[in-house]
């Protein structure tokens, strides 16, 4: 089983003639993955490698079943897409734009909390669920993707993209499949956090065990913490936790806009502290992730 993006399920990438969009797309149908159309305003009509491409979403809609889409039209359009895309429907929005600002996503995030529907990212590549279907930019090239990530019974979620690809890498060479990754976006304000995925995974009867790649800034570990303990989690966590550097160099910038530390609750010696607390273990460098997973789920070998 996987989360959030069968085989079966059905989107839509808004903004699909841009650049980006474009090569997201040839990606995904290599993948597998069933894309069903395509939104640029003004260019209905066209095609990207076959997929139909329309002026709104409600053309698409009012012909087929859509679950998902992927948005990845600029900054200044991407809240009004997302609202159009909520206002047709569409339950899973994945939002791969980045430098949306802040009140303008939890604008976008609230809306979707009202029509029942769930947001990933922005900022982030969007959702792999191995050998069924990738949502986004998430692994790049179809036959690299398929290299990376394996069907298994591991659900990942991380802040940075990038670092999804590598752990499920890792992973896989361990001979540890994944049912599902999450790249969740590395924003200040995002759509689903650890704790909000985490339900998806406990109701997911394949999934055995969590690994998250965490960062500096924000109280998203905090939040998994605080489940762990009070929904008394079935699932053993594994979290890597980067940028330590930045507790002994305060002021230093990591790269993501999430990372920002307004205190000590930010830092990343109080998150690993706290996270341990919760019983998670903490994985001192990405090769020590495996061993970590199996002996927590008691796999030999």
């Amino acid at each position: 089983m996987s989360i959030l993006i069968t085989k079966d399920d059905t989107f839509i990438i808004q903004g699909i003639t841009g650049r980006e969009a474009v090569n997201m797309s040839r990606e995904c149908l290599d993948y597998g993955s069933k894309v069903v159309g395509g939104v640029t305003p003004g260019r209905g009509g066209r095609d990207v490698y076959g997929i139909p491409v329309y002026d709104t979403v409600r053309q698409i809609t009012a012909k087929t079943r859509v679950d998902g889409s992927v948005v990845a039209v600029p900054p200044a359009f991407t809240r009004d897409a997302v609202y159009e895309a909520l206002e047709a429907g569409i339950k899973t929005i994945v939002v791969v734009t980045e430098r949306i600002p802040r009140f303008e996503v939890a604008q976008m995030v609230e809306l979707a909390r009202l029509r029942g529907a769930r947001i990933i990212g922005p900022n982030c590549l969007g959702v792999l669920s191995p050998d069924e279907a990738k949502m986004g930019g998430l692994g790049g090239r179809a036959v690299d993707a398929k290299k990376a990530f394996k069907k298994g019974p591991i659900g990942v979620m991380s802040r940075s993209g990038g670092m999804t690809t590598e752990m499920c890498n890792t992973l896989t060479a361990a001979g540890l499949g994944q049912s599902t990754a999450v790249s969740i976006g590395g924003d200040a304000v995002i759509g689903s956090t650890y704790a909000d995925l985490m339900p998806l995974y406990e109701a997911d009867a394949e999934t055995k065990a969590i690994v998250i790649y965490c960062e500096p800034g924000g109280r998203m570990e905090a939040e998994l913490a605080r489940y762990v303990v009070e929904k008394k989690s079935r699932l053993p966590i594994i979290a890597f936790m980067a940028g330590r550097f930045m507790d002994e160099m305060p002021g230093m910038r990591f790269g993501h806009a999430g990372t920002i530390v307004e205190g000590k609750a930010d830092t990343t010696a109080e998150k690993i502290k706290r996270l341990e607390t919760a019983g998670i273990s903490i994985a001192e460098r990405i090769e020590d992730i495996p061993a970590l997973v199996k002996t927590r789920i008691g796999m030999t070998g």
